[in-house]
């Protein structure tokens, strides 16, 4: 007779699904727009590539800054993968309205 023992599986979490998971997160920090996030995982560690669209005017600095470390927590949480690197680059800065025109 065998005795089976039970081994814990492993779950991996393939890169586009964590980019999606990440993207969606970006999207949760005030001023931005839309946002489109590459993922490469390795192991437990992943590395974020983000671009972002915000509102404009808004801080550009401390606004990338917040999406860094929304996304660092964020994905740790919602996929139990350590962040290593996440780099965020600023792509459009978009008004809210559609520009008055005047005629004079």
């Amino acid at each position: 007779m065998t005795t089976l023992t039970a081994q814990p599986g492993l779950t991996t979490v393939a890169d586009r699904a964590v980019g999606r998971i990440a993207g969606r997160a970006a999207m949760e920090v005030p001023d931005v727009l839309d946002c489109a996030v590459t993922a490469r995982v390795t192991g437990g560690v992943t590395t974020l590539d983000a671009r972002v669209d915000l509102r404009y005017p808004a801080p550009v600095a401390s606004t990338a800054a917040r999406v860094r470390a929304h996304l660092v927590e964020r994905v740790s949480a919602l996929t139990g993968l350590q962040v290593s690197v996440v780099d965020v680059s600023i792509g459009v800065l978009r008004a809210d309205t559609a520009p008055v025109r005047r005629v004079l």
